[in-house]
This record gives C-alpha cells, sequence and structure tokens, in this order.
C-alpha cells in the first residue's frame, strides 16, 4: 500500500518543471504587470527596457497573432491588457531575455502611465452597482414563505469567510519549445487541454499543433486548474514569436502576488425552527468575491449553492448567490469548490440558532441529519446515505456527551484557559457539475516484456492518483505492480481531457484504465484457450502472473502469454473511454442528478483557548469518514490529514488582506500564516466507516481529495464554544477566518480588529 512517489519526494529524484534540461537558446520570461487596480492606460513605453543588454524583446497584445483571451466559462479575461487595467498585478507586456535576472531588471525601465480609478473591493458593493459577473442563480426547495410562520425559533444573520492562497510547493511555471509547426509546453498544470485549447487560440493555430505534456505537478489544490493557463500562455506566445525555447517560473512572492485565491464571500441568512429544533425552513444569499474576471467562478458558485445545506434535510430551501465582480486578481478553484464556504454558513446558522434555543448545537444537527431518499435542494435525492451511520458512529467512538462533561470540568477549574468543542458532519458530492466533464480516456499497452504503460488524462500532483492507476491495472492483470508505468499527461497520447479536479481524478480516469484493462484481459483469454485446452475463456483466470486453467490446473507465465501473443499478431493495446452514467442538471429549472454519489462522515473538533492572549491550540481532530471501500489506505488517509489541516487553516490561521487601492498586503509567507507542525492537532484520528454500498467510485473507493477538508470548519465553532465559556454574553460575529486577533478582539468586546 505504499506510494512510490513519497519515496522520491523524500530522496530528491522527483522531477518538476524547473528539474526540465534547458535546451540550447533557451531564453526566460517576465511580465510587467499593472500597479493600478483600475483605471484606463493612458501609456505604456517600453523602449528604454529594449536597450538593455540581455533583452531581445517585450511583446504586447499587438503581438498577439490570435485571440487575446483566457477565459473558458465566460471570455472576460485577457491575457495581455489592452485598454484598461482592472486589478494589480495583471499582466500588460512579456519581457523576454537572456536570464530570469535580466527580465526581472527590465521591469524598473518600463514606463506606464494610467488614469486611476476608485477600485471596487467588496463583493456587496459591486452588487449594488450591479458589477456582476454572470446573472444570479436561485436554488429552492419547498415553500419558504409559506414556511416561516410555522417556526417557533427564526434567527437570522451575516457571515463572512475569507480567502485562502493555494502554498503549493511548486510555484507556476511553464517551459514552451518549438516544433516543427507548433509548439511543446512543459507546464505545471491541472488542466492539460485547457493549456492546449487557449494557447491555440492565442497563437491562431489548431489544437493538434500544441502539445502539452505534464510528468507531474508540486501540488496544486486547484490553483492550476485554470490559473496555470496563462503562464503557459506566455510561454507559448514568447517561444512561438521567438522561435527558441522560452521559460518562466515565479518566485513564491511573485506567485503570492499575482494569482487568484478561494474566494471570500459575504453571506446573509434566515433560518427558521420549531421548539424540538428541527429545522422548518433556511434562506441565504451568497455575494461571492469573483475578482476581475469570471476565472472558475460561476461554476464554483454553484457548488456553494449544492452544497448550502451540508449533511441536513431542510424542506423549505431558498437559496441565491450573485457573483460579484472586483478589483482583485480572479479568484479561482481551491479544495472544496465552493462547497466549504455554502457549509460554514449553514453551520454559523445551526450554531445561532442553539444559542437561542439554548441547546447544544449537536442536538439541532443530530435532529436534522439526511434520510435515504431525502431530497436536496436541487433534486436529486440521497441514495446510499451514511449520514446517521457516520455520526453515531463517531458518537460512539468519541462520544459527545462525556467530551462535553470532561470540558465543562476543565473550564470550571481554569479560569484564562478554556476548551470547546464542535461536531462537523459534512455531506460532498462527487462529480463535475457541468456533466460534459465527467469523462476520461485511458491508453494501454502491453509491451512484450509483460510490462505495462498507461496514459491517461489524470494528473499526479502529490494526491496518490497515479500509484491508484496502477493498482487497477496491476488487480485486473494480476501482476507485480512494479511492471507498470503511468506515462506522462500529453495532449498527443490522451486528447480532450478534463482537468484533474473535483476529486474525480482516479473515477474517470480509474474506470476508464479498468474497461481497457478488462478489454485486453478478455482478448488474452480468448487467445489462450487453445494453448491451455480450455473449453471456453470462464476455465481460465489471469492470477499471480499467470493464466491458469481453474479446470485442469495447467497455467502459462504472464510474460509467455504475451511474447506468444505478440507472435500471433494479438493487438496488445487498447484504448478505452468512460463517462459517468445517470447524471445530469437542468439549469433552467436548477434540478437534476449532478452527482455520482455523495461522501459523508463526522468529526468532533477540541480545542484549548488562552483568554488572556486570544492564542489557541487544536488539542484534536478526530473524525469517521466514509472512504467506500479504499484500494489505498494510505494515500486515502493521508489525504483526509491533509484536507483537514488546509480546512482548519482556511478557518483560523491564513488571512488574506489588502490595501484599500486593492495591494496584497500578505504576500509573503511572513505575512500570511500557514499550518506548520506546531499546530497540528495532538490528536488527529481518522477511522474508516465501513460502506459496502456499490457506487460510481473506482472499485467502490470513494474519491478522498476535497471531502475531508470540511472537518476543518468545525474548529470556528469549537474556538467559538470556548470564548463563550469565558465570557457567555459574547456575540460572535461568524467572519473567518479565527485569527488570534480577532479572537482576542471577541473576548475584549471589540469584535473589530
Amino acid at each position: 500500500m505504499k506510494n512510490d512517489d513519497w519515496v522520491k519526494h523524500v530522496t530528491g529524484t522527483s522531477k518538476f518543471i524547473n528539474d526540465v534540461p534547458l535546451l540550447s537558446g533557451t531564453l526566460h520570461a517576465f511580465v510587467f504587470t499593472s500597479p493600478i487596480a483600475k483605471g484606463k492606460i493612458i501609456d505604456l513605453n517600453y523602449f528604454k527596457a529594449l536597450e538593455l543588454s540581455g533583452i531581445k524583446n517585450v511583446l504586447t497584445y499587438k503581438d498577439i497573432p490570435g485571440v487575446n483571451q483566457l477565459g473558458t466559462i465566460i471570455k472576460d479575461e485577457p491575457l495581455l491588457a489592452e485598454n484598461e487595467v482592472h486589478f494589480i498585478g495583471q499582466p500588460l507586456a512579456i519581457i523576454i531575455g537572456e536570464d530570469e535576472h535580466c527580465v526581472r531588471n527590465a521591469i524598473k525601465f518600463i514606463e506606464c502611465k494610467i488614469e486611476e480609478e476608485a477600485p471596487i473591493l467588496d463583493p456587496r458593493e459591486a452588487f449594488r452597482k450591479n458589477e456582476l459577473i454572470a446573472p444570479p442563480v436561485t436554488f429552492a426547495l419547498g415553500n419558504v414563505d409559506a414556511a416561516w410562520k410555522e417556526c417557533d425559533v427564526i434567527v437570522e444573520g451575516a457571515v463572512n469567510s475569507g480567502g485562502q492562497e493555494h502554498v503549493y510547493l511548486e510555484t507556476q511555471s511553464a517551459y514552451s519549445v518549438p516544433l516543427e509547426g507548433g509548439i511543446k509546453i512543459y507546464s505545471s498544470t491541472q488542466s492539460p487541454t485547457a493549456v492546449q485549447r487557449v494557447t491555440a487560440g492565442i497563437l491562431n493555430l489548431p489544437m493538434h499543433k500544441i502539445e502539452v505534456d505534464v510528468l507531474r505537478l508540486g501540488g496544486g489544490f486547484g490553483g492550476k486548474e485554470d490559473q496555470a493557463t496563462v503562464w503557459a500562455a506566455i510561454a507559448g506566445l514568447a517561444s512561438y514569436v521567438m522561435q527558441t525555447p522560452v521559460k518562466i517560473s515565479l518566485s513564491r512572492h511573485e506567485d503570492i502576488m499575482l494569482t487568484g485565491k478561494r474566494h471570500p464571500y459575504s453571506s446573509d441568512y434566515k433560518i427558521g425552527l420549531n421548539s424540538e429544533g428541527e429545522i422548518l425552513a433556511y434562506e441565504v444569499y451568497f455575494y461571492q468575491n469573483a475578482g476581475a474576471s469570471a476565472d472558475l467562478s460561476t461554476a464554483i458558485l454553484e457548488r456553494t449553492m449544492f452544497h448550502c445545506t451540508n449533511s441536513y434535510f431542510i424542506p423549505n430551501v431558498k437559496a441565491t448567490a450573485y457573483s460579484c465582480r472586483t478589483n482583485l486578481p480572479p479568484n479561482t478553484a481551491f479544495r472544496g469548490f465552493g462547497g466549504p464556504q455554502g457549509m460554514f454558513v449553514i453551520e454559523s446558522a445551526i450554531h445561532k440558532a442553539a444559542s437561542k434555543l439554548n441547546v447544544e448545537p449537536c442536538i439541532i444537527q443530530e435532529k436534522n441529519l439526511l434520510n435515504e431518499g431525502d431530497e436536496f435542494p436541487y433534486g436529486q435525492k440521497a441514495v446510499n446515505c451514511v449520514s446517521h451511520k457516520a455520526w453515531f458512529k463517531a458518537k460512539e467512538l468519541f462520544p459527545f456527551e462525556k467530551l462535553s462533561e470532561e470540558i465543562s470540568l476543565f473550564n470550571i477549574k481554569n479560569k484564562l484557559l478554556k476548551k470547546g468543542m464542535a461536531v462537523m458532519p459534512i455531506c460532498f458530492g462527487i462529480s463535475f457539475t457541468n456533466a460534459m466533464l465527467n469523462q476520461a480516456s485511458a491508453l494501454v499497452h502491453i509491451y512484450t516484456d509483460g510490462s505495462v504503460g498507461i496514459s491517461t488524462g489524470a494528473v499526479e500532483m502529490g494526491q496518490g492518483v497515479n500509484m491508484k492507476l496502477r493498482q487497477v491495472a496491476a488487480s485486473i492483470f494480476s501482476i507485480n505492480i512494479n511492471k507498470i508505468k503511468i506515462e506522462t499527461t500529453n495532449t498527443t497520447r490522451a486528447a480532450n481531457t478534463s482537468p484533474t479536479a473535483a476529486s474525480t481524478g482516479a473515477d474517470l480516469n480509474g474506470n476508464a484504465v479498468e474497461k481497457a484493462c478488462n478489454t485486453l484481459a478478455e482478448r488474452l483469454k480468448h487467445f489462450a484457450v487453445n494453448l491451455l485446452k480450455a473449453k471456453d475463456i470462464d476455465q481460465l483466470k489471469l492470477k499471480d502472473e499467470q493464466i491458469l486453467n481453474t479446470q485442469t490446473g495447467t497455467s502459462i507465465l504472464w510474460d509467455d502469454l504475451i511474447l506468444q501473443a505478440y507472435f500471433k499478431r494479438i493487438d496488445l493495446s487498447e484504448h478505452a473511454h468512460y463517462a459517468t452514467p445517470k447524471i445530469y442538471f437542468d439549469r433552467t429549472i436548477n434540478k437534476g442528478n449532478p452527482f455520482a454519489y455523495h461522501v459523508y462522515g463526522t468529526a468532533v473538533i477540541q480545542v484549548e483557548v488562552d483568554c488572556l492572549r486570544g492564542v489557541y491550540k487544536i488539542n484534536s481532530v478526530k473524525a469517521v469518514h466514509d472512504f467506500g471501500k479504499s484500494i489505498n489506505p494510505a494515500i486515502d488517509k493521508s489525504q483526509a490529514e491533509g484536507a483537514i489541516m488546509q480546512g482548519l487553516g482556511w478557518m483560523t490561521l491564513e488571512e488574506i488582506r489588502h490595501d484599500s487601492r486593492g495591494k496584497i498586503l500578505s504576500d509573503t509567507l511572513s505575512a500570511y500564516k500557514v499550518p506548520d507542525v506546531h499546530f497540528t492537532p495532538e490528536v488527529l484520528e481518522i477511522e474508516f466507516l465501513e460502506n459496502p454500498n456499490k457506487s460510481a467510485a473506482i472499485f467502490n473507493s470513494k474519491a478522498i481529495g476535497e471531502p475531508p477538508l470540511m472537518y476543518g470548519i468545525g474548529a470556528y465553532f469549537a474556538i467559538a464554544n470556548a470564548i463563550k465559556s469565558f465570557r457567555q454574553e459574547v456575540d460572535i460575529l461568524y467572519d473567518a477566518p479565527f485569527t488570534p486577533e480577532k479572537v482576542l478582539m471577541s473576548i475584549l468586546g471589540s469584535p473589530n480588529c
């Protein structure tokens, strides 16, 4: 159950963009970007830069032979600004030179005059000014307006959640090499086909003349699903114009400053319950800070809507969402893809309602958990629903009442140190909500020595997808996994690929590999019928690197079988295509069946707050998680642990700050705090929930990349509960992240810090 990539990472032998040997004559590129968040370009003068030693060229939008456009969902994002700028860091020109130092030095010799305008930074201000990326979207179930009169308790409030920097270890990078009539781009991207398609449009070339190759990424977390495209396109344009290899690679500071983050949200809610704690109605408005252009914002906002009720059945729901255009870098995909923002709001509403009802939030949570057959606000029914199973398994392993009593006793004995606990159930849908993207292909070659090569559209970025694909093939062929190699993700071998995102990489590509391998296995069995004197192929079985006649016990070694099949001109290659069945979504009514399946789980989070200083530590995160039937528990558990840490960071430490002009202030890792080893919970325990229910997951091993991140949301409420133990009258504002500064100011009764 090991992952070979882990060994390569630890020993330093893993290869990334910066390990690609540079060809002779390689030039380097960098971008001159706008220092202004909003304004009209009056003049751009780069002639002094061109006179510098080592500078070979400066390109603007006028040098683009095709369409100056990056947008994939909505065409609203130029590669290079033309007449206006819309955020600080927007590229205006590409500087090409002999080395990285000279192109960065040339920036200060470029003069740009911009007529500055007041920027919009807040999504609510953008909403008031009708600066929207797209028309608003509404999901509805039941009749909210009629339900309010049935409620005994109605609570209203506002919730804010901040952005989050991806902090992938490998920064945005690309290396482009001219070919005969086209180019080859080595890109650190989760979306090779998007890079291919956009670059082809910019260069006015057909897609088949753009080859994109990805070995692996040093992390992605969604930050390279769409935003890697701009850097690949810049390298591609520069190398195409100069007809020489060109590389671009950002420093950490540049990467933080120039790339989009997780979307900040500002939301309003209204929730109604009866006296027993049953939620009867829920109305919510989401104001998403999209940044200056669409990127993936509309799809992210839609997933917020899909997850606006988290793991609960609420019979009357109305959710309305606005994607608001501001003058910040375009925000983008981040692990969870809008789901966490929606879940934080419903959990905040329940937390405030529990305070009004004078009960623990877990009482309301438990009473409203999804049951089999319950309807989501988007029309899909809960099938193979294990929300209760996960909840009560967690309650059995980590008894809530006992833990609560222990915390109460601790808080009585300690004046300044207070503990808090929260329970966080999750329900997360697995599939791209754009049904078109739920497809993948696999090309499997068996070589004459019995070894196997596999090409798919999956991009390895540390999540272990390559190992899982190898396990699929090894299981079907029953051969040693060391005989199997996953090739680079290349648009020539795997065309029209979907992004490796939405936790679907193993499912989509694994199912395609399974289909191809099964076809090859059947072909080999048909060939071996005469060799093993079998009556039919049902007597034959691939087992332990041999093919066995189960009736007679005779067998042939795998390697011999492959060689003999080759001699008889049997095709040892197979291409297969997989499309997730039975999924659809009708956007004219916002109803459908968008997810192949759901992942469930429940976590219990305990924290300890120093109420004198505002600092805190996470004592424990204990979760029961629905892994399905894991094919690699080591990978799955490590993914769950990493996701939880990322969720904890988003809710507590990681704060994106901008000044009034739109300049990012938290642009270094000294100003932007991420969880480190000292922040790690003292106990991080993840129990595998037994779930034999058949799903669309490959080998029934459910997707693991995103769902556990949502457990981290519980840390916010655990901290809030600890504060309330110290000062009951504190009014929790539900404004994440709950930094130590905010904790201290809340305790002091002045929450605005």
